[in-house]
């Protein structure tokens, strides 16, 4: 009868141990993807009235502290933001407050809480609101498209 509990008691250790593995792996691969730009659908940039911005990226997607969108202004001219938008396919929009894109300039927009600078906005939201496949839209102020932006 030693032996059969013996032989129990180490199937049972396997097995928890697989288990406990497995949950550990599982969580560690979540809390640390990393998304690879280089394989990302991106949409042309409609140009319209000499005005091109693009969605250089999104980081993050799915992971609060590190989720962020980058905009860049790929014309020649300032690019007034005020009252652009970034939206996603669920309907959540971020407006952008009084803010010029000089030629060339880029700006982050991170989903979580900061204060916003001249090359960091803050969402101030409290949970992630990017996912891979997600599409990105970015619109002027007249609720034009401009961008489009699939997380990889």
């Amino acid at each position: 009868m030693t032996r059969r509990r013996l032989v129990v008691y180490l199937l049972l250790n396997a097995l928890v141990s697989v288990l406990v593995s497995g949950a550990i792996l599982f969580f560690y691969d979540r809390a640390n993807q990393i998304t690879d730009c280089r394989t990302s659908e991106t949409v042309p940039t409609l140009a319209l009235g000499g005005v091109n911005a693009d969605i250089l990226s999104v980081a993050g997607a799915g992971t609060l502290a590190s989720e962020s969108v980058t905009i860049q202004n790929t014309g020649d001219a300032p690019l007034p933001l005020s009252g652009w938008m970034l939206k996603d396919s669920q309907g959540s929009t971020y407006t952008f407050p009084q803010l010029t894109l000089y030629p060339g300039g880029t700006v982050q927009v991170h989903t979580g809480s900061g204060t916003d600078t001249a090359a960091d906005l803050y969402w101030q939201r409290t949970s992630p609101i990017w996912e891979t496949g997600d599409l990105v839209g970015f619109y002027d102020s007249q609720n034009i498209a401009r961008a489009f932006y699939r997380i990889p």
